[in-house]
């Protein structure tokens, strides 16, 4: 798909080439892996991304045959527990949640935080999807889906990637940002922080992408759309000069900042050494912890 192609655009495109697909093989089709988030409108880190259409049974008997060049079909032996989507008379989408775990013997743990996120936050914008449940919902429902499902490869990697997901999150860079933070000993941040006494002039809550309330410190992505689009700009400058007033701590990331472990380490400090000085534990590192190392510690923490 092309870059500039929104989620919405991509979920279109996609519904539109898995309907010509079950067309083709005049039966209603299942669709899994990457396809399956594309219909939910879930964006996919480009590692993790691909053209093929995947189906999905229960079983080898129940398998589509079909064009190895454009369907492919995989087994997913838990599919009797989920709750797929119907997207039109003709096409069907696995479940995200089981969607996920079909995903990961595919994915690293590194993408597994970030999509799982993306998950939620693409649930709950979606109201038929949300059911009136909210993203800490969503985010309970994961895990519970998750500890209920059978035996499956990639299981425990699941298992792990869920002690680092969390919901209100809302794009894959900010996951990433987290990890590093995380990764060179800042404490866990609160995400999408809503300042319900802080508004816009336009009566709209204030929100912060990433935040140690406690402490008045917090860190903002700007995405390509902070660069592109003017109202947006207006008022994430509106925010931040109205909170520094306040007396917070803002730092802004962007794409660079993740651009190689140095240039994410430059940026860590300075937010690191906010939190120190308002009285937060840091226990800094100038080499970040490898993510196995730091889920075991987590996990260890945890009892």
């Amino acid at each position: 798909m092309p870059m500039t192609m929104t989620l919405a655009q991509r979920r279109t495109a996609t519904a539109r080439r898995c309907t010509a697909a079950s067309q083709a093989v005049n039966k209603r089709l299942l669709f899994g892996m990457s396809t399956s988030l594309k219909l939910h409108g879930v964006p996919l880190p480009r590692s993790c991304d691909d053209d093929m259409l995947h189906t999905v049974s229960s079983s080898k008997t129940k398998r589509v045959r079909a064009n190895p060049g454009t369907l492919t079909n995989h087994i997913w032996a838990p599919l009797p527990l989920a709750h797929n989507t119907r997207i039109n008379q003709h096409v069907y989408a696995l479940d995200p949640f089981h969607t996920w775990a079909q995903l990961s013997e595919r994915m690293p743990l590194s993408s597994l935080i970030p999509v799982g996120e993306a998950i939620i936050t693409a649930i709950a914008r979606q109201s038929v999807l949300a059911n009136g449940r909210t993203p800490k919902a969503i985010h309970r429902d994961f895990a519970a889906a998750l500890a209920g499902m059978p035996r499956f490869k990639g299981k425990r990697r699941c298992l792990q990637a869920m002690t680092l997901i969390r919901p209100h999150v809302d794009s894959l860079q900010e996951p990433e940002l987290n990890l590093a933070m995380l990764a060179h000993g800042l404490p866990r941040n609160v995400a999408n922080h809503t300042l319900s006494d802080l508004k816009f002039r336009s009566g709209v809550a204030m929100t912060l992408d990433m935040a140690w309330p406690e402490y008045r410190v917090a860190v903002e992505y700007d995405g390509d759309q902070h660069r592109t689009e003017k109202d947006q700009w207006r008022r994430d400058q509106e925010k931040r000069e109205r909170l520094r007033d306040l007396g917070w701590s803002i730092s802004m990331a962007t794409a660079g900042t993740l651009d190689d472990d140095a240039a994410t380490a430059d940026f860590v400090f300075p937010v690191a050494r906010q939190l120190a000085l308002r009285g937060a534990e840091v226990p800094f590192r100038i080499i970040a912890r490898p993510l196995h190392e730091m889920i075991r510690e987590m996990a260890k923490a945890a009892g």
